[in-house]
């Protein structure tokens, strides 16, 4: 454990994405297995441990530590592992230092009333930096900046296989991964796992800078709506089908509608979205099917899923990505008008003669509630990641607003002594006629850290009222948010709430009169 906890410091402490990787690579050489196969799943999300919850160790530290005083040192230090692992009362000589791989093993199969006692005596044994490191393992939250296909790049300095190669079994297999290192390594071959229902690394698109246009040839892109859903894979072989978000995530269960006619042998790569009766819902629809653990049967009947699909990958035992764009498209059509799947279209390609046709045709996007177009070049192969050039995404124009700053949230990691995530409001008239804000989203990026540092100083010397880690401020400050979208939402109490918000300037020149209404954000709803 006492190596593990040094890796996540160091990572937390080290900017470069270089030296990450040297840190990550020079870990997985000296550590054993399985410690090191289990510290690769932590920083790749692979670890879930069900009875160990912040509210678990919450109490456990709350019987050992005044109950104020840990909250205002939570308030102050703005993060719980760390807090916890500073003001836990050290108790030398009650345990033994544990292993990595005894943590994740013991706490993996200990049931909910033997969990506390474990952990209560795992953090006795430890040390400061120690304790961080466990409670961020146990609760999933490392940010170490970290990515987990930044992990398995570091992975593939150990041997002679490419990040692509790992991506391709890496849904294959479990940890601690002592059949992935043994491979690396040169010590086994590669684990055999069943690549009809694995996840393939999907081909990413960049934004379109739009004065590049003149300098491509519009009859060597193909293009097509960029639908608002979420890219999903859909693997089906054998007589089983999964599906995947786009990082790779298995969501197969939580979809029952569509994997239903999924009785084919393909791989496709499509959009997800709520569909009925042939029309596309609003994005808002689909995330009412979204993260859900338990779908109801009310649940698919009013919100039914649907795959629109843009892309074949593999057709039975045919793998079509090193063919080109036009030949995967022939097979999709083909393979559509064979197997004619339920609850599955394909994407239609656009027909255009130029890129100011193509213009013309994404100032409708809006109208039609789609997030603008996507330009594949014809010719291009399906390549894993984000290559410069094949494919690009033209979305619409944000939409912006001025808003009012009501809230003030301290963040995470780096931020943590910082007040850095906004809930702003805008305008409506109360029920005694007096104006009155009312929160209408919630953002953390889109400004500089000097700007930050400013926006700090001023909650700080503007506050109202204190809830834990947040503060009401009087109003004060104008943002201008940038959006994609807005849409009727029950869970806000001014009844709408933005898609995707991000601070787009900071107007401290605006009077906060002058921000704009709740009805001018409704007139913006879509669908």
């Amino acid at each position: 454990m006492r190596v593990f906890a040094e890796l996540l410091d160091r990572l937390s402490y080290t900017p470069g994405r270089n030296a990450k990787l040297t840190l990550m690579a020079d870990y997985f050489r000296a550590a054993p297995d399985p410690d090191r196969g289990y510290a690769l799943a932590a920083l790749t999300g692979r670890l879930d441990f069900a009875t160990a919850k912040p509210a678990m160790i919450r109490g456990l530290v709350e019987q050992r530590v005044d109950p104020v005083l840990y909250g205002w040192s939570y308030d102050f230090v703005g993060d719980m592992a760390e807090t916890v692992a500073l003001i836990w009362p050290e108790r030398p000589g009650a345990n033994r230092p544990p292993e990595l791989a005894e943590v994740v093993e013991r706490l993996s199969t200990a049931s909910r009333s033997d969990s506390p006692r474990l952990v209560e005596g795992w953090l006795d044994a430890l040390d400061a930096n120690g304790r961080w490191a466990f409670l961020k393992l146990i609760t999933g939250g490392l940010r170490v900046g970290v990515s987990a296909r930044l992990a398995k790049t570091a992975l593939a300095q150990l041997g002679d296989a490419g990040l692509e190669e790992i991506e391709e079994i890496w849904h294959g297999v479990t940890p601690p991964f002592t059949e992935v290192f043994a491979w690396l390594e040169g010590r086994a071959a590669a684990p055999a796992i069943d690549l009809r229902r694995a996840f393939r690394p999907l081909m990413l698109a960049n934004p379109l800078d739009e004065a590049e246009l003149e300098n491509f040839d519009p009859a060597a892109y193909r293009a097509e709506w960029k639908w608002d859903g979420i890219r999903v894979q859909l693997a089906a072989g054998g007589g089983e089908a999964r599906l995947f978000s786009r990082s790779g995530d298995e969501i197969t269960q939580a979809f029952p509608d569509l994997m239903g006619s999924a009785d084919f042998d393909a791989v496709l790569d499509g959009e997800l979205l709520v569909a009925r009766d042939g029309e596309i819902a609003p994005f808002n629809d689909l995330q009412q099917r979204l993260n859900r653990k338990r779908v109801t049967a009310k649940m698919l009947q009013d919100f039914p899923a649907h795959l629109r699909v843009y892309d074949i990958l593999f057709d039975g035992d045919e793998d079509l990505r090193a063919q080109s764009f036009d030949a995967r498209r022939l097979r999709l059509e083909a393979w559509y008008a064979a197997v004619q799947p339920a609850r599955i279209d394909l994407s239609p390609l656009l027909g255009f003669g130029g890129w100011d046709d193509l213009a013309s045709l994404r100032e409708t996007a809006r109208a039609r509630s789609i997030e603008g177009l996507m330009l594949k070049l014809g010719d291009s192969p399906y390549v894993a990641g984000r290559p410069k050039g094949p494919w690009f995404k033209w979305k619409r124009d944000a939409l912006t607003l001025d808003t009012v700053l009501m809230y003030a949230q301290r963040g995470h990691g780096k931020r943590s002594s910082l007040y850095s995530d906004y809930t702003f409001g805008a305008w409506r008239t109360g029920e005694d006629g007096a104006p009155e804000l009312v929160p209408v989203g919630k953002a953390y990026s889109g400004f500089t850290d000097e700007e930050l540092l400013q926006l700090d100083k001023w909650v700080r010397a503007n506050t109202t009222e204190r809830f834990g880690p947040v503060r009401a401020v009087k109003p004060g400050v104008v943002l201008e948010v940038a959006f994609d979208a807005v849409h009727r939402s029950k869970r806000h109490k001014s009844g709408v709430a933005m898609r995707f918000p991000r601070i787009h300037r900071i107007r401290w020149d605006k009077p906060v009169e002058e921000a704009d209404r709740l009805p001018d954000l409704e007139k913006l709803i879509e669908g």
